[in-house]
C-alpha cells in the first residue's frame, strides 16, 4: 500500500490562466474520479468553493456528491495575504480575513475535509513578520472548534523559507497549526530537499507538487551591447521532467515520517498548453510519477 495519497487540485482546472481549461466544479469531481484519484484539494474561491455560494446545505450536498464518485476531500485551499491592507491601519482587514478563515474551516467540516490551507504574508514595511504568530494562533484557536488543523503553505515571503517556517510553528505552539509543505520554495532558494523534508515532516499535514523547469532572461543593455541577466522563469512541465528532485523530497518526508497526501497542482502556464487533453495527460502523468517514487 503507499504511503502517500494522490490528491488532484481543483486549481488545475479552474481556468486561472490564458488558456487553462476551465470546469465547473462538479465537471472537476467527475474529471478527478474518472483519471483515477480518490482525494481531491478545493480551491476555496470563485469559479469553484466560494464560501459565497456554499453554505452548510451546498457543503452537505457537495459531500454526498463527492461521496458518490468515490472521493474525498483532503485539503480545502485558501487564499489570503495578512499583511494586505497593512497601508491602511484602520481597515480592520486582519479580521476580516480571520473572519473569512474561519468560515473556510466551518465548510471544511461540513466536507469532512480535516485541512484548510493557508498563506502567511507577502513582506510589507508596515507588517512585523512576528505578528503572524499571534495572528495564527487565534486562527488555530478558531480551526480547532471545527477539529480543522489550518496548514501553512511555504509560499509567500514571510517564513518561506523551511527553518522560518518551523520557528513560526514553533512560536505558534497550537496543534491546529500545522504546515502544508512543499518542494517548490525550497528548490528555489538552493536547499537540500532531502534534508528539508527530513526537518519538515514531523510538522506537515499536506504537501502540493508541481514541477517546473528554468528559463534564462536577460535585459538587453545598448550601451554595452550586451545582456544583464535577470531571474530565471519557471515553466510547468509533467512530473519528472524539471529541475525539482521529488523522489529526494518525497524520500525525506518517508524518513521524517510523514504519510498523507501529495496533492498535484497545474497552476500556471504548462509546457503543451491548457488543453483538457494536455491537462489529463499531466494529471495520469502525476499518479504514475507518485507510484514510482515509493519503488
Amino acid at each position: 500500500m503507499s504511503l502517500f495519497e494522490p490528491v488532484l487540485h481543483s486549481v488545475s482546472y479552474a481556468g486561472v490562466w490564458p488558456g487553462q481549461a476551465r470546469l465547473t466544479l462538479d465537471e472537476f469531481l467527475v474529471k478527478a474520479a474518472e483519471l483515477g484519484f480518490r482525494g481531491v484539494m478545493l480551491m476555496a474561491k470563485r469559479p469553484h468553493l466560494s464560501v459565497l455560494d456554499y453554505g452548510r446545505e451546498e457543503c452537505l450536498r457537495l459531500r454526498e456528491r463527492m461521496d458518490s464518485l468515490g472521493l474525498r476531500c483532503a485539503v480545502l485551499a485558501g487564499y489570503n495575504d495578512f499583511s494586505a491592507g497593512a497601508d491602511r491601519p484602520d481597515i480592520p482587514l486582519v479580521e476580516m480575513q480571520l473572519a473569512h478563515m474561519e468560515a473556510l474551516c466551518r465548510r471544511a467540516a461540513d466536507l469532512g475535509a480535516p485541512v484548510v490551507r493557508i498563506f502567511t504574508a507577502y513582506g510589507h514595511p508596515g507588517f512585523p513578520q512576528h505578528r503572524l504568530v499571534e495572528i495564527l494562533r487565534e486562527a488555530a484557536a478558531r480551526a480547532a472548534k471545527y477539529d480543522v488543523i489550518l496548514g501553512v503553505q511555504n509560499h509567500h515571503d514571510c517564513a518561506s523559507h523551511y527553518l522560518s517556517l518551523r520557528d513560526l510553528l514553533e512560536a505558534v505552539n497550537h496543534p491546529h497549526c500545522k504546515a502544508c509543505f512543499d518542494a517548490w520554495t525550497p528548490a528555489l532558494q538552493g536547499d537540500n530537499l532531502e534534508a528539508a523534508a527530513r526537518i519538515m515532516a514531523p510538522y506537515t499535514v499536506h504537501t502540493t507538487a508541481a514541477d517546473y523547469q528554468l528559463r534564462p532572461r536577460f535585459r538587453y543593455q545598448p550601451a554595452q551591447v550586451n545582456f544583464e541577466p535577470l531571474t530565471p522563469a519557471t515553466l510547468a512541465v509533467p512530473m519528472g521532467e524539471g529541475f525539482i528532485n521529488y523522489r529526494a523530497f518525497l524520500a525525506g518526508l518517508r524518513e521524517g515520517g510523514y504519510r498523507g497526501p501529495v496533492a498535484y497542482e497545474m497552476c500556471s502556464p504548462l509546457r503543451g498548453g491548457g488543453s483538457v487533453e494536455n491537462l489529463d495527460r499531466c494529471a495520469r502523468g502525476f499518479l504514475e510519477f507518485l507510484t514510482h517514487s515509493e519503488e
